[in-house]
């Protein structure tokens, strides 16, 4: 039996007697790789080439293992490589198509890796040449928005987002990557709310979609026009946002899933029973080691949905019964071809096709609530970089939903009660909290208790001072809005002063190691007049008016 050796492309290794064979494939590449036009020897070159197998670990390789100007000197062919892909794309055999999308997908890739300072040549010149790049582009954008809201496969689809996602995070900066210029010139964003607002293309490639958008929306957005962020700010579909409300609170929940189920499997393991015969002190030890993958790329897409769209704040209060996101796939989700230059989106990133079910110590459940379950796992350990931003971002996406009007209302509604399970970091001078035990509340009762879980559990020598900064002033304008709109809180409002009064002292301890790092006098000051604020309300409460304040804040 002839052994496969897919990397270099053999059928059969060399012996003394025989010669080696390669795949027709990878003599059709090593061709392409050499100065000569292709066709002068067999003018149905490209014809042939997109009938058979792409060979990914072999054309990735080959592109890698040639410098920049090696590279240079077969700019012709592969700009015609990269031509009669884009010419495939509209081919009626499929075949065709799916062979153009994978081998788009290692091109693009293997060239940005020579994209070097020191390469000597552009990007867009190697790929398409500058005078023919604007009119390849639009074909391909083209090509790739009929494939996405056509009738084709699922299969084709998820290949089609995996090219464009490709382009999108071939740089480590997006920003700094030219050929998106043409990609905000030949818009696709009504293609991507048709997957968003039909079920069954959410349920295969809602994920995929819903990243892409985000990563676009990023595009220089400081620096010039995006027409992404244009379009994304004045949606106001309701299937469409529902949509993608739906996809980021499904990814969310399969990371609080496996995230208890981590915790469950930890405390019937070993650990448990350690700490069972010599105590406690091991607990926190033992539930250190509790780690998922975190998702900031599902986070940054819920940012710049509650950022830019004000119509998606109505997302986050829509409730869901208990098995309201249960469905059956209607077709398998669709594999990609993995490839040795690690850029594809992470594997643990792609969720499952189904539509998750909630949580069933619940009736009810939102994305609010999601969210929330997810920000007290992420936000229990910050000592690395990785989870800090992680962090930041989730108190940043929290922030612009306190400054909301309406997100508000819908918080401090006496009538939309929920029962949210927060997690909780394990600490030696507490016990763990029964769920059980958790009333059915407002939202914001959630929100400020997941401030208080955190301002308690942070108070350490690597003070993240940015993110109790951003914890704080989430606390303010949620004091502020009560204020105001004269609204009563049920709350036990004891956690929050202590927690207040013990970051003052904490400030006031460490003041000298922390000066060093921080300027604490901003965040001093922050907690002492939210401390005021909470103080006159409780003196009014005891006089028994009405829950505001005749003072200006």
């Amino acid at each position: 039996m002839a052994q496969v050796d897919k990397k270099v492309g053999l059928l059969r290794k060399s012996s003394s007697n025989k010669k080696p064979l390669k795949e027709k494939v990878v003599l059709m590449y090593d061709e392409i790789f050499t100065k000569e036009d292709p066709t002068k020897t067999n003018p149905r070159f490209w014809d042939e080439l997109f009938l058979m197998k792409v060979n990914l670990e072999y054309l990735e390789a080959k592109l890698e293992s040639l410098d920049g100007e090696e590279l240079m000197k077969i700019k012709d062919n592969i700009n015609s490589l990269f031509q009669h892909c884009i010419q495939a794309l509209k081919a009626e055999h499929q075949i065709r198509v799916v062979n153009s999308l994978q081998t788009l997908c290692a091109l693009i890739r293997g060239v940005h890796q020579k994209n070097k300072p020191t390469s000597g040549f552009d990007i867009i010149n190697m790929l398409m040449g500058f005078d023919k790049a604007e009119l390849r582009m639009k074909n391909l954008m083209e090509s790739l928005d009929i494939l996405l809201c056509g009738e084709g496969s699922e299969s084709l689809k998820s290949l089609c987002l995996k090219l464009l996602l490709c382009l999108v995070t071939v740089t480590d900066n997006i920003s700094q990557n030219t050929i998106l210029e043409y990609v905000m010139i030949n818009s696709i964003f009504e293609a991507i709310l048709q997957i968003l607002s039909h079920p069954p293309s959410r349920r295969e490639h809602g994920y995929d979609a819903v990243v892409l958008l985000a990563l676009l929306v990023n595009y220089r957005k400081y620096e010039s026009v995006n027409p992404y962020i244009v379009k994304l700010s004045i949606v106001d579909d309701e299937g469409t946002l529902n949509g993608m409300g739906l996809v980021i609170a499904r990814a969310l929940f399969e990371y609080n899933t496996q995230y208890r189920d981590k915790e469950e499997e930890n405390q019937t393991g070993f650990f448990s029973a350690l700490t069972s015969m010599v105590g406690s002190m091991f607990i926190a030890d033992a539930d250190e080691k509790i780690s998922v993958q975190t998702n900031e790329a599902i986070l940054l897409a819920l940012y710049e949905a509650v950022h830019l769209n004000r119509n998606f704040i109505t997302v986050l209060a829509q409730s869901h019964p208990e098995m309201g996101l249960v469905t059956v796939p209607t077709t398998p989700l669709p594999t990609t071809p993995t490839t040795p230059l690690g850029t594809t989106p992470p594997s643990s990133d792609v969720i499952s096709p189904v539509e998750l079910p909630l949580d069933a110590d619940v009736q009810t459940s939102n994305l609010l609530i999601t969210f929330l379950k997810y920000s007290s796992i992420v936000m229990q350990d910050t000592k690395d970089e990785h989870r800090l931003n992680s962090g930041k971002l989730c108190l940043i996406i929290l922030t612009c939903i306190a400054e909301d009007q309406y997100a508000n209302a819908f918080l401090h509604d006496d009538n939309m009660n929920f029962r949210v399970n927060l997690h909780r970091m394990p600490m030696r001078h507490r016990k763990k909290a029964a769920d059980k035990n958790i009333p059915c509340r407002p939202l914001v009762c959630a929100v400020l208790d997941l401030m208080v879980e955190f301002i308690v559990t942070h108070m350490m020598k690597e003070f993240p001072m940015d993110l109790y900064v951003r914890c704080i002033q989430i606390i303010h304008k949620l004091l502020c809005y009560q204020k105001k709109c004269r609204v009563r809180l049920h709350y036990t409002w004891r956690e929050l002063w202590t927690a207040m009064i013990n970051l003052l002292k904490f400030l006031m301890s460490y003041e000298t190691v922390l000066l060093a790092k921080h300027n604490i006098f901003t965040l001093a000051l922050m907690v002492s007049v939210s401390v005021c604020i909470m103080y006159i309300y409780r003196i009014f409460r005891r006089i028994r008016r009405p829950p505001y304040f005749p003072v200006k804040i």
